[in-house]
Parts: C-alpha cells; sequence; structure tokens
C-alpha cells in the first residue's frame, strides 16, 4: 500500500527554488484548496497540473501534481511533485503520482503548447452529463458562452495507456472545455486562472442542465444567440483578465478558512 511519507523540512525545500517555481507551486496549491472548498473532489483522484515555465526548466517539459493518496485539502506548495512527461519524480519527493491520472495530462501538455495548464474532474454533474447520449444541450445561459468550445472524447477505459494520447488530441483540436463521454469533465488553458474559468463555466452548465431535465424539456438557445453569447464572453480572454479576478476571490476565501496550503 502507497502512503505518502513525511515531507523533508518545507522551507528548506522551499529556499532553493528558483521564483517562479514558488510562485507555480502556491498558485497551484491554492487552487487544489480551492477545488476541496467547492466540492470538486472524488476522494484522492483526480489531478490538475500545471506546466513549469521555460525560466524554471531551461526548456524541459516539467510539471507539477498533487501527491498521490492525499486529499485536495492536504496539499501544500511544498509536498507537490514535480516530474517529466513520463510521470518520473524529479524534485525527489517520496510522495507517489497516480499513473492513471498523468497519462491524459502528459499527452495534452505535450501535444497542445498553449496547454500549461490542465484540470480534469468526476463531479456529479460532469459525469451525468458525460453518461447522456446528447452529451452537453445548448440551453442554458453557460452552455451558451461554450459554443464550438466543447470537445468529445470516447471512453476507452481507465486512462492508464499512452496510445490514448493521439486520439485524445484529435478529439479535443483546439476546444479548451472537454467532455470524456462516460468519464467525467476536462479543461485546459494558458493560465491557471483561465483553465479554471472555462472548467468553472462547464460544470455550471452541466449542473444546470442536469436540474433542467429534472423538471422537463429545456428551450434551446439558438446558434446565433450562442455565437454571440460565446463572442460576448469575456472571462476566457487573457486580455481581459483570463479568470485571474474570480479565482483571486476564491483564494481569499480558502486563507480565510485555511491557508496551510502556503508552506
Amino acid at each position: 500500500m502507497n502512503t505518502p511519507l513525511a515531507e523533508p523540512a518545507v522551507g528548506k525545500v522551499r529556499a532553493a527554488l528558483h521564483p517562479d517555481e514558488q510562485e507555480a507551486r502556491l498558485q497551484l496549491a491554492a487552487c487544489y484548496r480551492v477545488f476541496a472548498m467547492l466540492g470538486w473532489i472524488e476522494m484522492i483522484y483526480n489531478h490538475i497540473t500545471v506546466r513549469l515555465p521555460d525560466s524554471v526548466t531551461g526548456g524541459e517539459k516539467q510539471f507539477l501534481i498533487n501527491p498521490f493518496g492525499l486529499h485536495y485539502s492536504e496539499v501544500t506548495a511544498g509536498n507537490l511533485v514535480k516530474i517529466d512527461l513520463q510521470g518520473k519524480v524529479l524534485d525527489g519527493s517520496r510522495h507517489p503520482v497516480n499513473p492513471a491520472g498523468f497519462t491524459v495530462h502528459a499527452a495534452i501538455h505535450d501535444g497542445l503548447p498553449d496547454a500549461h495548464c490542465v484540470m480534469h474532474t468526476h463531479t456529479t454533474a460532469g459525469v451525468a452529463v458525460a453518461c447522456l447520449q446528447g452529451g452537453l444541450q445548448q440551453t442554458n445561459f453557460y452552455t451558451a458562452q461554450l459554443h464550438d468550445r466543447v470537445a468529445y472524447h470516447d471512453f476507452e477505459g481507465i486512462t492508464i495507456h499512452a496510445d490514448e494520447g493521439p486520439r485524445l488530441l484529435k478529439s479535443i483540436g483546439n476546444r479548451p472545455a472537454v467532455i470524456l463521454r462516460n468519464h467525467g469533465l476536462l479543461a485546459w488553458g494558458q493560465t491557471l486562472p483561465q483553465t479554471f474559468a472555462i472548467l468553472w463555466t462547464l460544470q455550471r452548465a452541466c449542473e444546470i442542465q442536469m436540474a433542467t431535465l429534472s423538471m422537463g424539456a429545456p428551450i434551446p438557445v439558438s446558434e446565433e444567440t450562442a455565437r454571440r453569447c460565446t463572442r460576448d464572453a469575456l472571462q476566457f480572454n487573457l486580455k481581459h483578465g483570463g479568470g485571474q479576478d474570480v479565482f483571486d476571490a476564491l483564494v481569499r476565501q480558502v486563507d480565510r478558512i485555511d491557508d496551510s496550503y502556503k508552506h
């Protein structure tokens, strides 16, 4: 049984890190706590990953991921694990990494240059819509902001086989909101806050669709209206903050509850 081991003295570990890696660790650890606060958790499973900048890696593709075996509420900047595309631990961490978790993330990080961050969830609403024959319907305020931004990938089983990567990338194309059929939701983006904004919008769309279908037939949103809504929605646009303000507000809530993720 893989049991996470105690970390070395965090202060000493972080003092030796490049400032850009320290910043990435802090932001990612805060994001795990935000997910925990929102209830976007699946016991010890699922992942949020970020690609470290070239200033840290010298051009190598390296990533931060949660230690397998810890609840999201236990993730900290110091216990995040640095890995390569093969999931090899690079920072001496004694925490294990879940290979089933990083296979999908590795394919996206490697195959999509703009995929700085990848988020994957198994929320009830997300999985429910992923299991629905028709998938996400264009029937609410949030789906209208995702017109032509949602990709679908057919279920191939537990994601531990690297050969699924090319098929996944083909399914995604350039769409940042992804529904993994029979499985869950995924989002990727150029920054962590932007990725969060995309996933939050997709999650809300699924929640409202699930509630709507429980009551009766939904009112469809026209293609023209949906195209206009997607054009007018600015929360994903980096020129308008790309979700930074929303993410910062949630981190402030986390800080008021428990700021131990900073260690």
